[in-house]
C-alpha cells in the first residue's frame, strides 16, 4: 500500500510521545522522578503531541469535518483513538502546567495522581492506533496481536530513549543514567518482536489469487495491463511505486538505525558515561522508526492490488 507521510509522521511521533510520558509516570511513582529534566520531559510530551495532531490533519480530505469522526466510537478503532488522543493530550498538558506553576510541594503531591493515569492512558492510546489496522483481517499483514504489541514496544522504547536524550540535554545526567539499561532493554525486545513479525509476514501466502479476484477460472491468469489509459483512486492510493529491491533492502536499513546503532550507541554511552552520546541515539532510532512505519505500510498488500497489478 502507499504509505501516507502524515500518518507515517503521526504515528512515529505520538508513539514516542506516549513512551516518553511512561517513563516519567514511572520514575515518578517509583519516586525517583528527574530533577532538571522534569520540564523539559512534560513540554517535549506535550509539544510531540501537539505535532503529531496537527500532522494527522493532512491527512483528511475535509479537515473541517474531523470532528465528525468520534462520531462512530461503538465499531470503529479510529473513532476511539479520535476520543482517546485528545484527552492523554490534555492528561500530558495539565502536569506540564500544573508542574510549571504550582508550588513544588503541591506539584509533588498531585504527581502521583497524574501518573497512576497517564500509564493506562497511554497503553489505550496505543492499543487504539494498533488496532486501526490489526482489525483489517483481509490485509495479512496487520492482522495480527504482533501489531499491538510493535506499536507498543516501539513506542515504548523510543520514549525511554527519547527521555535518556532530554534528561542529558538539560544536565540530569544522573537521570540518563539511570535509565539507560531500561533504554536497551526495551530496544531490544522492540527489535526482537518487529522482527518476529518481518519472519511472518515473509512467509504468508495471499488468501486471494488473481482467479478469485477476477472470476476467470483459467488454470493461469496473467494481467498484461490495468485496464485503462490512466491512473485512478486505486493505482494512486493503493500503490507505494518503490522497486521491489527497495523494499527488500528497507528492513535491513531500519533495523540498522532503529535498534542496531542505538544499542551500540547506549552501550557506548553506559560503558564511558558520556550523556552527549544520547541526542545521537535517539536521532539514529527516529530517522529508523519513520522508515519503519513507512515499510509497516509499503508491505501490506491490499487484495485490490491483484487485479491493478500493473500501474502502468
Amino acid at each position: 500500500m502507499k504509505p501516507a507521510l502524515s500518518i507515517v509522521l503521526f504515528t512515529t511521533i505520538a508513539g514516542a510521545a506516549q513512551g516518553l510520558m511512561v517513563v516519567l509516570a514511572v520514575a515518578t511513582l517509583a519516586n525517583r522522578p528527574p530533577v532538571e529534566a522534569l520540564l523539559p520531559m512534560l513540554w517535549t510530551a506535550t509539544g510531540m503531541l501537539v505535532l503529531a495532531l496537527v500532522a494527522s490533519f493532512f491527512h483528511l480530505g475535509h479537515p473541517m469535518r474531523a470532528w465528525r469522526a468520534v462520531l462512530m466510537w461503538r465499531t470503529s478503532w479510529m473513532s476511539r483513538e479520535v476520543i482517546v488522543l485528545p484527552a492523554f493530550m490534555a492528561l500530558a498538558g495539565a502536569w506540564a502546567v500544573w508542574a510549571t506553576l504550582a508550588e513544588p510541594v503541591a506539584a509533588a503531591a498531585a504527581a502521583p495522581w497524574l501518573a497512576a493515569l497517564t500509564i493506562p492512558g497511554a497503553l489505550v492510546l496505543w492499543y487504539c492506533t494498533a488496532m486501526i489496522y490489526a482489525c483489517i483481517r483481509f490485509v495479512q499483514e496487520w492482522a495480527h496481536p504482533l501489531t499491538v504489541v510493535n506499536y507498543t514496544l516501539l513506542g515504548l522504547a523510543s520514549g525511554v530513549v527519547a527521555a535518556g536524550a532530554v534528561g542529558a540535554l538539560a544536565g540530569d545526567t544522573a537521570f540518563a543514567a539511570s535509565v539507560t539499561g531500561w533504554a536497551m532493554a526495551t530496544t531490544t525486545l522492540a527489535w526482537f518482536t518487529r522482527a518476529l513479525s518481518l519472519r511472518r509476514n515473509s512467509h504468508l501466502k495471499p488468501m486471494s489469487t488473481p482467479q478469485s479476484a477476477t472470476g476467470i477460472q483459467a488454470a493461469r491468469v496473467v494481467q498484461k495491463s490495468m485496464g485503462m489509459t490512466g491512473g485512478s483512486f486505486n493505482t494512486r492510493e493503493f500503490f507505494h511505486g518503490a522497486t521491489a529491491q527497495a523494499i527488500r533492502r528497507t528492513p535491513l536499513v531500519f533495523q540498522s538505525l532503529a535498534f542496531g546503532v542505538p544499542l551500540l550507541l547506549l552501550g557506548w554511552a553506559w560503558g564511558t558515561g558520556t550523556p552527549a552520546i544520547w541526542p545521537l541515539a535517539f536521532s539514529s532510532q527516529a530517522a529508523g522508526l519513520l522508515l519503519e512505519r513507512w515499510y509497516f505500510f509499503a508491505q501490506a498488500r491490499h487484495p485490490q492490488n491483484i487485479y491493478y497489478q500493473a500501474v502502468s
